[in-house]
């Protein structure tokens, strides 16, 4: 695999049993490329290795005053100074094609795993998990990948320099034998408590890297409360945490790399010291001590690729399992699921609860938990809500959500977060979304009550025209007030027509008389569609043509709210906030809001 051949047409389906496991899965799709680095690492350390065989060949030439051999070693120099300069260029270029094609699989298989799962994402993992996983992680992920073949090559580099040593020389060699393995695994014993350290710091800092998220996003929140200091406060120590975790860290690591550097001079003074006896005693030559002096100096080069692949490992391994936690959330499928274009329509039913919508009219849930709302909303979207639901699917005309495939069961039923989110980009790119085509988005936009956005972005558009659909609307919709953009998410959701439109509190975010225009222009566009609407408002369930309780998991009563509030304590409490010493003001309530209402 080529850079300029991403993104991969297929990712894949990963291992995520474990972070090693994804890790070890991540190598073996790139097995190629790994393969080619190991081959041009072999060269490149080989060559290394190889350069006082030639030095000790010219020294020995020297000392024997033969030009022949002098030419021999300067030669083998010079060509081990070429593979040098040819391994260590193709290297990097393998390397390097490593790490970023195993980063970009990491990122496609997140976003496909995003877009699958949409707002649920969020749900079961934080933002500011997600956040680390598709930066700072995917990196480190493909640190591993690509020094993975590396660490290879030197292992096999160190192999072959102690088997031929001893071969060389064996009264040097056998020493050289015994005291590389020992300095490869010298190490060993730090690595555990220097991967907790580096878990600790990578916990504390996605950590601090939510909170920030958290921050950020609700900075216009912040300012109205007067609560910019104590959230400054907060992340200050968050991130003095994430300080005091990566000093710790970091000397544990400098520990390792200390080893990496006293235990090779020990073995080389003992080589020398040992070596210059054997050479007083003529039992080797001048030139035997060179090339060993100079094999055993140059193990520095292969070891160092040891220590790499340890810290590689180590920064890696928590970044592959927060990886593996996000792409094992999933989309639950029956095992019909990819068995075509297979479509369904008719009445929405969730036998988890036993809630039924009947299709074609616009059905009001009201649920006394919010949580327990969006868990609702997820399951009519085809989500599992919690792990042991997964077996109970959702109908929609008979037909189980999750033996649809994806696009088609977005295309049946589509919900609408609480908290939808904006996309920058103009108001045209934000409405041009997949439809059916059925309802315009001017339509859409009225019904959503978007008149007062529509002249607060006409206003701002740098067109002469001041045509609103081309001016371009900030990230997330900062710029605009919360119920401006709710109303543009619903707008959004309109333009969709789908089969089924689940929305979880379309008008939280809306002052009442709005909300009744909102209520209102919903009905009308979605007239002979089926829509469930999870609100608690008066104003809302007021046009409902069905409006159902659920009351601990289950819907346990059913009727126009109407009727509700008059034969149901349970759903009373619920629309009114009644509580046992305010009867008198539900009931003035009620009557003033059928007052209104007639």
């Amino acid at each position: 695999m080529q850079i300029s051949q991403l993104p991969y047409a297929d990712p894949g389906v990963p291992d995520v049993r474990s972070g090693t496991r994804f890790l070890v899965w991540l190598g073996r799709m790139q097995l190629g490329g790994q393969v080619r680095s190991l081959l041009w690492g072999l060269l490149l350390q080989l060559s290394i290795a190889g350069l006082p065989v030639g030095v000790g060949l010219a020294v020995q030439a020297v000392v024997d005053r033969d030009g022949g051999g002098l030419a021999l070693g300067c030669g083998v120099v010079a060509a081990l100074g070429c593979g040098i300069a040819v391994g260590d260029t193709m290297l990097h270029r393998t390397a390097v094609t490593n790490w970023i094609t195993a980063a970009a699989r990491v990122q496609q298989l997140l976003a496909r795993r995003t877009a699958e799962l949409g707002s649920l994402l969020t749900r079961r993992v934080a933002a500011g998990e997600v956040v680390a996983v598709s930066t700072g992680d995917v990196e480190k992920i493909g640190w591993f990948v690509e020094a993975f073949s590396r660490f290879a090559a030197a292992v096999l580099t160190l192999l072959a320099v102690c088997v031929g040593l001893v071969v060389y020389e064996p009264a040097l060699g056998v020493v050289v034998a015994v005291g590389v393995p020992a300095l490869a695994l010298a190490a060993l014993p730090l690595l555990p408590r220097a991967t907790r350290r580096a878990d600790t710091q990578r916990e504390k800092a996605g950590k601090a890297t939510e909170l920030a998220s958290d921050t950020v996003a609700g900075l216009r929140v912040l300012r109205g409360i007067g609560g910019e200091e104590l959230f400054l406060g907060r992340y200050r120590a968050a991130s003095q945490e994430v300080r005091r975790a990566a000093v710790r860290s970091a000397r544990m690591w400098a520990l390792i790399a200390a080893v990496q550097v006293l235990l090779p001079g020990l073995l080389l003074i003992a080589v020398v010291a040992y070596g210059a006896g054997l050479v007083l005693d003529g039992r080797i030559t001048v030139g035997a001590l060179v090339t060993v002096y100079g094999a055993v100096a140059l193990t520095h080069h292969p070891l160092r690729n040891v220590e790499e692949i340890a810290m590689a490992y180590a920064f890696s391994r928590p970044s592959a399992r927060r990886a593996a936690r996000v792409l094992a959330l999933a989309r639950v499928t029956g095992p019909a699921a990819d068995a075509g274009d297979r479509k369904a329509s008719g009445d929405l039913y969730d036998p988890l609860t036993g809630l039924i919508a009947p299709a074609g009219l616009l059905t009001a849930v009201v649920c006394g938990d919010p949580d327990a709302a969006g868990r609702l909303a997820d399951r009519l979207g085809g989500h599992p809500a919690e792990p042991g639901d997964d077996h109970v699917s959702v109908r929609l005309g008979g037909v189980p959500l999750d033996e649809l495939s994806l696009d088609a069961a977005r295309t049946a039923v589509l919900v609408q977060d609480k908290e939808p989110v904006l996309l920058s980009g103009t108001l045209r790119e934000l409405l041009d979304v997949p439809a059916s085509g059925a309802v315009r988005p001017e339509d859409a936009l009225s019904a959503a009550q978007c008149g007062d956005v529509l002249d607060a972005l006409a206003q701002a558009s740098v067109d002469g025209d001041g045509d609103p659909m081309r001016t371009r609307i900030t990230e997330r919709g900062r710029s605009l007030s919360g119920g401006q953009r709710q109303r543009l998410a619903l707008a959004r959701s309109l333009v969709t027509d789908p089969e089924v439109l689940v929305l979880d509190e379309p008008t939280s975010a809306v002052d009442s008389h709005t909300e009744s225009r909102v209520a209102a222009g919903v009905r009308k566009l979605r007239a002979g569609a089926t829509t469930v609407v999870l609100a608690s408002s008066p104003l809302l369930l007021d046009l409902a043509d069905r409006v159902v309780l659920v009351h601990e998991g289950r819907a346990v009563a059913h009727g126009t709210h109407r009727e509700l509030l008059a034969g149901e304590p349970r759903y009373r409490a619920v629309v009114t906030r009644e509580t046992d010493d305010e009867p008198a003001a539900v009931t003035a309530g009620t009557e003033a809001l059928e007052g209104e209402t007639a």
